[in-house]
C-alpha cells in the first residue's frame, strides 16, 4: 500500500465531493447544509479508515472496509453524525413488534441527502456520469432501505425528476416548490 499516495488520493475524493455537494445546496438554497456537509470525514476514524481502504476514487472504502472487518467503523460513525442520511433516522416503532422503522426527515435534509447522491454519483463516474445515474444507484437497493415513506416518496420524486427532467429542471422545482424552512424544524 502507497500511504501517502491512498492519503492524497482519500483527501482528494473528498474535497471533490464536498465541492459537489456544496454546489448542488447552493442551487437548493441550502447554504449552511453546502458548507456543513460531511465534516466528519475529517475525524480521525473516517479519514485514516478512508486512506487505509482507499479504491481509487471509484468506489467508497466503506466497503472495502466492511469486506475486510465486515463491518465499517467509518460508516458507522458517519451516519450516526450527518443527519442528511436516512440511517440516521431509523429507531425503534412504538410498538415493539413493528422493530425498526424510518422516521419523517425533515424535508431540508431529504433535499441534502438529494444532492448527496448526485455528487456520489458525479464523483464516483466522472467520465461517464449522467443524470439517470443516482436513480439507479438509488433503484438498486431501495427495497432494503428503511425510509419513512413521506422521505421516500420525495426523494423517489426528485430522482426521477432528474432522471427525467434533468437537473436544471429538478433545481428549479426545488426552489420554487419545496418550502423546506417552514417544513421541519430539525
Amino acid at each position: 500500500m502507497n500511504y501517502l499516495k491512498n492519503f492524497y488520493g482519500h483527501l482528494c475524493t473528498i474535497l471533490h465531493h464536498k465541492n459537489l455537494v456544496r454546489h448542488y445546496c447552493f442551487k437548493a438554497g441550502l447554504y449552511k447544509q453546502g458548507i456543513m456537509h460531511d465534516w466528519s470525514k475529517y475525524n480521525p476514524i473516517e479519514f485514516f479508515a478512508g486512506v487505509k481502504y482507499y479504491q481509487g476514487g471509484k468506489r467508497s472504502p466503506n466497503f472495502a472496509e466492511k469486506e475486510d472487518k465486515k463491518y465499517s467503523s467509518a460508516w458507522l460513525h458517519h451516519k450516526g453524525r450527518n443527519k442528511h442520511h436516512f440511517e440516521y433516522w431509523i429507531d425503534f416503532a412504538i410498538n415493539p413488534r413493528d422493530g425498526l422503522i424510518g422516521m419523517p426527515m425533515p424535508t431540508r435534509y431529504v433535499l441534502e441527502m438529494f444532492c448527496d447522491r448526485i455528487s456520489a454519483s458525479k464523483n464516483y463516474n466522472r467520465d461517464t456520469y449522467n443524470d439517470s445515474f443516482p436513480l439507479a444507484y438509488y433503484n438498486k437497493n431501495k427495497d432494503y432501505y428503511v425510509l419513512h415513506p413521506d422521505t421516500r416518496e420525495l426523494l423517489e420524486k426528485l430522482l426521477t425528476m432528474l432522471a427525467d427532467e434533468g437537473e436544471e429542471a429538478t433545481f428549479k422545482y426545488i426552489r420554487e416548490n419545496i418550502d423546506w424552512k417552514k417544513s421541519n424544524k430539525y
